[in-house]
């Protein structure tokens, strides 16, 4: 994996860490909720040969600050935007992976004139289904809770079964993985209240609380590239179809076997797929 040089700039009074690297085009990486710069490490080196490659971490995750406030989209969309004004860079292709694919959508309808292209990856926003996990996070009790099992020592517990389920054969998929990482990020109090204040302004009890769907059919979409895997137990696959009826003119990708992360569990197809719609999308 490509070892990233991350800078930091104040927005907001807060720091923001970010990866710039490489040059032409400009590319956004945006991440989902407990997730960081880290995934899309492994994109980086196979994009900045001829585009500036853009990742940051959200507020409220990874190195960026974890302040108290407002994790809405669109507060994430016009963060992203003043990092761009900070940057000078005018217009960009944006890349969402689940709650990214949501602040993607809320910021081409904010700011479309900044927006070349639109990639969703497993996209939040598309339809009311996500996993029950997540929906638990907007119950009472969610916080004594998570205290609870984000725990050192029950953290501790849960990594040494899996090293011992690992050395009888268990290999552990990229969504595994990736979950991990971020569930293992919740060991401070400001990264809990963090990930509850994000998780809560876009699910309630039910479900997913926020529809694109209410605001993309009112503008004309930029060329868009839907990338979802088949076994995706977060999000389902088929929010996709949802996402054609609003983008008609949309490419959809599917990475059959691949769960809630495609870009990890096949990362050289979806470097491909990713280049070849910047190169020939206008």
């Amino acid at each position: 994996m490509v070892t990233l040089a991350p800078q930091t700039v104040v927005l907001h009074g807060h720091e923001l860490s970010y990866v710039d690297s490489g040059s032409g085009p400009a590319v956004l990486f945006i991440h989902g909720i407990l997730g960081s710069q880290r995934q899309w490490a492994h994109l980086v080196d196979e994009i900045d040969d001829d585009h500036r490659v853009l990742v940051p971490d959200l507020f409220g995750h990874g190195a960026s600050a974890k302040p108290t406030g407002d994790y809405s989209l669109g507060s994430h969309a016009a963060t992203l935007r003043d990092l761009l004004d900070h940057l000078g860079v005018e217009r960009v292709t944006l890349v969402g992976h689940s709650l990214g694919g949501g602040i993607a959508m809320q910021f081409y309808y904010l700011f479309p004139d900044r927006v070349d292209r639109l990639v969703l990856v497993a996209s939040g926003g598309l339809g009311r289904e996500v996993n029950l996990v997540l929906r638990s996070a907007t119950l009472p009790g969610a916080e004594q809770v998570l205290g609870v099992v984000a725990s050192a020592p029950v953290l501790q517990r849960v990594e040494a079964l899996g090293r011992g389920a690992q050395r009888v054969g268990w290999k552990p998929g990229a969504d595994i993985g990736a979950i991990w990482r971020g569930f293992t990020s919740l060991g401070d109090r400001e990264s809990r209240r963090a990930f509850l204040a994000t998780t809560r302004a876009v699910i309630d009890i039910g479900g997913q609380s926020i529809s694109a769907h209410d605001h993309l059919e009112a503008v004309t979409p930029p060329p868009t590239l839907i990338v979802w895997g088949s076994r995706d137990r977060m999000i389902p696959a088929w929010h996709a179809l949802n996402a054609q009826r609003a983008l008609p003119d949309c490419r959809v990708e599917l990475f059959e076997g691949a769960g809630h992360f495609p870009h990890l569990d096949d990362p050289d197809r979806f470097a491909r797929v990713l280049r070849e719609f910047m190169s020939r999308a206008t």
